[in-house]
């Protein structure tokens, strides 16, 4: 075996592949590793764990203790329940009835160039400073 070879099989999960989906807990992590574009490698060093324990998180742990739920949770800057619960624990506002004008507008202006964002952007500050 080459030393890529190595590398690459030190990091990859033993046995076959699992027919079980993962816990919420386990998808949850994988959903934020990857939404920050971290490896295994990265996150388990971040953690202070080896990948094999990243790996159990994101494929098998059904019932991690507290404290591994608090310093993941730390490592991401999130709530421990939005990680348990895979949920924003943030409380949201429900909406009520169609979107409102405005709305529409700024998600017509979402997809304009960003110079022609700028623009838009620009005229509007310019009307709310006369107007305030």
């Amino acid at each position: 075996m080459n030393d890529e070879s190595l590398v690459y099989a030190g990091f990859m999960p033993a046995g076959r592949p699992t027919t079980k989906e993962a816990p919420v807990l386990g998808q949850r992590l994988a959903a934020l590793r990857k939404e920050r574009g971290w490896t295994q490698p990265q996150l388990a060093e971040l953690l202070g764990v080896t990948v094999k324990t990243i790996t159990y998180y994101e494929r098998s742990a059904s019932n991690p203790t507290a404290k591994t739920v608090d310093r993941i949770a730390e490592v991401f800057g999130i709530d421990p329940s939005e990680l348990i619960n895979g949920l924003d624990a943030r409380p949201r506002k429900r909406k009520s009835g169609p979107p409102s004008r405005l709305q529409l507008l700024f998600e017509r202006l979402s997809k304009l160039p960003r110079s022609k964002q700028q623009v838009v952007a620009d005229l509007l500050e310019g009307f709310l400073e006369k107007a305030g």
